[in-house]
């Protein structure tokens, strides 16, 4: 099995949008004579399935406050969060017969785990991992170009006030279509490895279970393929297409309808938007103001925008609000639909 990892001119990337792209690129265009396996870290990311709607999954205030990244795969399954405490596993491989076989899939896993001292760990249901009762490990996997590309998540020692918080979304009174995430209760691995390995980093607990998964003693013993220059600029390409674009993170999610209302001194206002692709599909405003001009000219105005904060707000700093709603200012409004 053949070893890559997201290393550059000998430095670690540690952009979980960079580790996703090169990946989906080696799946692409990399065919070599055995297996392989991408085990990486990252800065903070959450990283929503392939048919989730990113709005629902997320509280998208606390994401962009602590710079953390919301990237999109391209396989199913749950909104998760991970940063440099946790190791995320993915891996290559010809299908004999494993695609959809999780505990098979696992198993490598479990063992390099329980050699650590981790002999709690079992599967949970069909792609987890749980000890006592607490998940410490989910997993996903696909089929592309007759390969079986998968991972799963090890949490060494995740933020879990960080995790916590940003999967829980802000915005309520959303009716969407979207593969909704199912909430567990998470755990930390590291309480359970042997006394010797209780004080490992992230990098030394992914080098660790890299030479168990590969049967090997040594990370230098691994059997390598170093991506060339060309392979890379074909990644940054990928990542600047694609993990880092909005309309394929954003742009992608389902339908849904939204509505907000809230009491002003103008009177009573009541949002209703349907969002499609991300962008403001439809927009009726209702409530008990007093304006002179006609606020389906607001409503027009804001369809075909991006539900951005940063697009709705260029757009109402343009429009007397006073006109239509009486003593409304356009913060107010904003705060209305991004509440």
């Amino acid at each position: 099995m053949y070893l890559i990892e997201p290393i550059r001119n000998g430095k670690y990337i540690t952009d979980g949008a960079v580790a996703l792209a090169m990946q989906v690129y080696v799946q692409q265009h990399v065919f070599l004579d055995d297996d392989i396996l991408f085990p990486y870290y990252c800065e903070p990311k959450v990283e929503i399935g392939k048919f989730q709607n990113a709005i629902v999954e997320i509280n998208e205030d606390y994401l962009k406050e602590n710079n953390i990244l919301l990237v999109r795969r391209d396989t199913g399954g749950g909104a998760v969060y991970v940063d440099a405490g946790a190791v995320n596993v993915c891996y290559l491989i010809r299908d004999n017969g494993i695609f959809g076989d999780f505990k098979r899939a696992y198993a490598p896993a479990v063992a390099a785990l329980n050699e650590l001292g981790v002999t709690q760990v079992e599967q949970s249901g069909r792609n987890d991992l749980v000890i006592e009762g607490k998940k410490v490990s989910g997993a996903a996997m696909t089929i592309s170009n007759n390969r079986v590309y998968g991972g799963y998540s090890l949490l060494l020692d995740v933020d879990f006030e960080a995790m916590e918080r940003v999967l829980h979304p802000n915005r309520k009174k959303i009716e969407s279509k979207g593969i909704k995430s199912v909430r567990s209760r998470v755990g930390s691995i590291r309480p359970y490895l042997a006394a010797e390995y209780q004080n490992i980093t992230t990098d030394e607990f992914k080098n660790l279970m890299t030479c168990k998964l590969l049967g090997i003693d040594h990370l230098d013993q691994a059997k390598r393929y170093n991506l060339t220059e060309e392979d890379w600029a074909a990644i940054d390409q990928l990542v600047a297409d694609k993990y880092k674009n909005w309309e394929w993170n954003y742009g992608n999610s389902p339908q849904y309808s939204y509505h907000r209302d809230g009491r002003f001194a103008a009177g009573t206002i009541d949002i209703h938007l349907d969002i499609d692709k991300g962008r403001i599909a439809h927009c009726r405003i209702y409530g008990d103001f007093f304006g002179k001009g006609d606020v389906a000219e607001v409503e027009q105005a804001l369809v075909g925008l991006r539900m951005e904060k940063e697009d709705v707000s260029a757009v109402l700093a343009t429009i007397d609000l006073s006109l239509y709603f009486g003593k409304v200012s356009a913060e107010e409004l904003l705060g209305l639909m991004f509440s």
